[in-house]
């Protein structure tokens, strides 16, 4: 087994040739033809800090009076978003939320990592970003069934008319495409600005950019994970009128 961390603090902007595989081509560990790369490795830095301070968090949960500040910063953003995800999908259940808070959680805290020297968010990665979108793939039949049924999630498929079926299917792939492509841009976009940047002024130019990449990075975070409540929410049991007498 290799393993090469130096290759941990490749700029991404090499030859003046800014490249959309430069984070999947940075490769720390090797072993026979398995490659982990730096997307890979700082993904794992993410989800072991969300694991560590959600452990940290909520082992000395309380219902008491006086609660941690931590406990409330957390039940505030969890009511925050289970609030914005009901009212974004109708409906009065926490189906959603799961995986609202986990899409959020992984993308805003990828962004507040790079504020880490040389630390590359994998959110700036197409192939992170579309695993994030093939999340959501995975979700929209799995709400989508259990909620009006196969026969009701197969149906939108011929909503308004049978002719639409083509278009349906086009629409469901693209969409989730699109998803996972606007996140890919804006954080990759952010972060080669920054590298540029720096090249003329290192220090002023790199503060200024990641605060403002910390801004449009959350803001990127709550999009998508309310479009995720959108797609999947899409199909929903349908409520026939009750009969008046």
């Amino acid at each position: 087994m290799n393993v090469d961390f130096s290759r941990w603090l490749d700029i991404p902007v090499t030859d003046k040739k800014i490249g959309l595989d430069n984070y999947d081509s940075i490769h720390l560990f090797s072993w026979d033809n398995i490659y982990i790369n730096v997307t890979i490795f700082n993904s794992w830095i993410v989800m072991a800090l969300i694991v560590l301070i959600s452990w940290l968090i909520t082992r000395h949960l309380t219902c008491g009076k006086e609660v941690s500040k931590a406990q409330t910063l957390i039940e505030t953003m969890v009511l925050w978003l289970q609030k914005e995800a009901n009212e974004t999908s109708g409906s009065k259940t926490n189906q959603y939320l799961g995986m609202a808070m986990g899409l959020f959680c992984f993308i805003l805290v990828s962004n507040l990592l790079t504020f880490i020297p040389w630390f590359r968010p994998p959110t700036a990665s197409l192939s992170t970003t579309m695993a994030l979108a093939g999340v959501v793939f995975l979700a929209i039949p799995y709400f989508s069934i259990k909620n009006a049924g196969i026969k009701g999630y197969l149906k939108k498929f011929i909503d308004p008319i049978p002719l639409m079926l083509p278009m349906n299917i086009f629409s469901e792939f693209f969409s989730i495409f699109a998803m996972g492509l606007r996140l890919f841009g804006n954080m990759l976009s952010g972060v080669m600005f920054a590298s540029i940047l720096s090249a003329f002024v290192p220090i002023v130019a790199p503060l200024t950019m990641q605060t403002l990449g910390l801004l449009t990075g959350s803001i990127q975070a709550y999009i998508f994970a309310l479009l995720a409540v959108v797609y999947s929410s899409a199909v929903k049991e349908e409520i026939e009128p009750e009969n008046l007498t």
